[in-house]
């Protein structure tokens, strides 16, 4: 066998003998130097399909990712593997981003990971055209497109890639994109005679589900009981991860729960817990998910609507990756569809509100006009929304505005901010550390890290620290306490939810100007969006599985059988009458004093009839409610 044959590169690296379905046809195109768009669903492996021909080609492939999460999940993929790769991320400083550079000049890296953001950046330009480049990846490639689900205009820049390399193809890979997308993305990017390649979006093993309920709590726990694997829940918002774990855990489901606002260290080792089955369940909001693969979930809830149809395939099909039978399940209730439209829609703002927010952003952190280019600010988002009194969600969205325009880069990761200075002499440290010999390596480090840490307050960076000693964040943290009560240093700490990084000079209303018909249409897309994925939840006529694979552009006909369309049967007798509902609870409260959920499944019918049925004999006085929520005949 050829050493360097895709099929070697793939057993010694990833520990695969045979490739899935297209990935050799993709990797055969791309070693024949063919531009190819890559049409693959969540956890398909679209990613080798890129990283096997630049491992066969001397050089290094340039890959263009929208999300810092992700680019920092393949890097670290790729490393533990004994592959050199590195992503350019924000907050890298000019004198370390230039020494990064050089390196992927001369140091023998296989992959340079950056945003299309840190494209536009002159000195990475001109880096990049020293470079021996051997393929240029465009990662989640819908973002390209006007017409996508998350359009990012920064990403239409990346053809400039092909003025600096003309002799080296292109490959863009995505895992949802309607045909629309899928043609304005081949023409953005200028793919010359591409390949297409279209997984099916058909996953026969997926039972798609759209289950009406009153009590999503109820139900919730009732499904998960019934099943053993693994499972996630995804929910609204950040406060709900942290209630329905809780509840959860109360029934006796081992659950953890994770959002965008949990610190690093702490993000791990709740995502261990779930990928090693310490805990079954996850709870979650789409914060989860990307570049995590986990083959046996077996069970995906939404208790909540997602805002379109793309981001609620790609969730969705985290379950049942290893191909064995598992259930897409959405709950939904009569507010549901206020709901999305509240969350998604009557928070979008309009041009005026963008161009007050940005003013105010820049105030805020005292911009002068003209400028504030590329510097970065730690950000109390709640302060910042309280002190102009702004919605919370709007300003979000407008934030997200300026962000995805290129105005600012908004950093969500949540952090500590740590400021030290010491207090006392050098011989008095030298003394304190005789006697304290457990914390001289944390102390030493952080002495050789910070030379000005006598003379003024100094912020810290915990992760740095713990890199060079080896030591965990809240270990480093822990011995700064320490010197802190013993009088060493000076200790302050803050939490901030984000940063905000400014990318062009203050102008005010000439900065959002240009980007008014964007902020228009991005709008009119989200209706579009959301009315989808009203029309997929409220559609008991059509096969979800048809559905899904129709949105897509994909001809599907046959059912798949499996889905709560298909097989409706199996949940109640839709033909029942209401009388014969009646008469069953009057039969089962004979027997005993009940509650409505044991009726409801005592009853075995669609639990809104249940309700009504037991709204009907309340007005009627044949039964009556207990004090304890339980109903029984009333008794003349």
């Amino acid at each position: 066998m050829n050493q360097n044959s895709p099929i070697s590169l793939l057993k010694e690296y990833w520990g695969h003998t045979s490739f899935r379905e297209p990935q050799e046809a993709v990797i055969e195109a791309v070693l024949a130097d063919q531009d190819c768009f890559v049409l693959m669903p969540t956890g398909g492996g679209k990613s080798l399909c890129y990283q096997i021909p630049a491992l066969i080609r001397p050089g290094i492939c340039i890959v263009i990712a929208p999300l810092v999460a992700l680019m920092k999940d393949q890097v670290q993929n790729l490393n533990q593997r004994g592959i050199k790769a590195m992503a350019l991320t924000s907050g890298i400083k000019y004198q370390e981003l230039d020494a990064l550079l050089d390196n992927c000049i001369y140091g023998s890296y296989k992959f340079l990971y950056l945003s299309p953001e840190r494209l536009k950046q002159p000195i990475v330009q001109e880096r990049i055209r020293q470079m021996n480049v051997n393929l240029i990846a465009v990662d989640e490639a819908h973002c390209i497109s006007q017409w996508g689900n998350d359009f990012r205009p920064a990403y239409q820049h990346i053809s400039i890639l092909r003025e600096f390399h003309p002799g080296i193809n292109v490959i863009a890979l995505t895992a949802s994109a309607t045909p629309r997308v899928v043609d304005d993305v081949i023409d953005n990017l200028a793919l010359s005679n591409a390949s297409v390649f279209k997984k099916s979006f058909a996953r026969p093993n997926i039972s798609y589900q759209v289950v009406s309920t009153q009590d999503k709590l109820f139900r919730m726990v009732e499904i998960l009981q019934r099943s053993s694997g693994a499972s996630i829940v995804y929910v609204r918002n950040r406060k709900a991860t942290a209630s329905i774990s809780k509840h959860l855990n109360a029934h006796g489901i081992e659950s953890t729960f994770y959002h965008g606002g949990i610190p690093s260290e702490e993000k791990n080792k709740r995502l261990q817990e779930w990928l090693t089955g310490a805990v079954r369940c996850m709870v979650a909001t789409n914060a989860f998910g990307m570049g995590i693969d986990k083959p046996d979930v077996r069970v995906v809830i939404h208790a909540s609507l997602p805002d379109c149809i793309e981001n609620y395939y790609q969730e969705a099909g985290r379950a049942g990756r290893d191909g064995t039978p598992s259930e897409a399940i959405i709950l939904k209730n009569d507010a549901d569809a206020k709901l999305v439209k509240d969350q998604f829609l009557s928070v979008l703002p309009d041009v005026s509100f963008v161009k007050k927010c940005y003013n105010k952003l820049c105030n805020y952190f005292q911009v002068p006009f003209g400028e504030g280019e590329q510097t970065t600010h730690e950000f109390r988002f709640d302060h910042f929304c309280n002190t102009y009194g702004f919605n919370p969600l709007v300003a979000f969205n407008a934030l997200q505005i300026l962000d995805r325009e290129s105005i600012i880069n908004l950093s969500q990761n949540f952090r500590r901010r740590t400021e030290v200075q010491f207090l006392v002499s050098n011989h008095h440290i030298l003394t304190y550390l005789e006697r304290n010999e457990d914390i001289q390596l944390a102390v030493r480090t952080l002495l050789r890290t910070y030379g000005g840490i006598f003379e003024h307050v100094t912020k810290v960076n915990l992760r740095l620290l713990s890199t060079k000693t080896s030591l965990p964040e809240r270990k480093i943290l822990s011995v700064l306490e320490r010197l802190h009560s013993d009088g060493i240093i000076s200790l302050k700490t803050m939490n901030t939810d984000a940063e905000v990084t400014f990318l062009v000079p203050r102008e005010d209303d000439s900065t959002i100007n240009p980007i008014a018909k964007h902020i228009e249409q991005h709008h009119k897309l989200k209706e579009e969006k959301v009315a989808s994925m009203l029309s997929y939840v409220n559609d008991d006529q059509l096969c979800k599985s048809i559905f899904l694979s129709r949105y897509f552009g994909e001809a599907a006909n046959d059912p798949c059988g499996i889905c709560s369309v298909c097989k409706p049967k199996e949940k109640s007798n839709v033909n029942i009458t209401m009388e014969t509902i009646r008469e069953q609870i009057i039969f089962a409260l004979t027997e005993k004093e009940m509650g409505s959920r044991e009726l409801v499944r005592f009853v075995q019918q669609d639990e809104k009839k249940v309700f009504k049925g037991l709204q009907q004999l309340l007005e009627e006085e044949r039964i009556i409610i207990t004090n304890y929520n339980k109903y029984r005949l009333h008794k003349e």
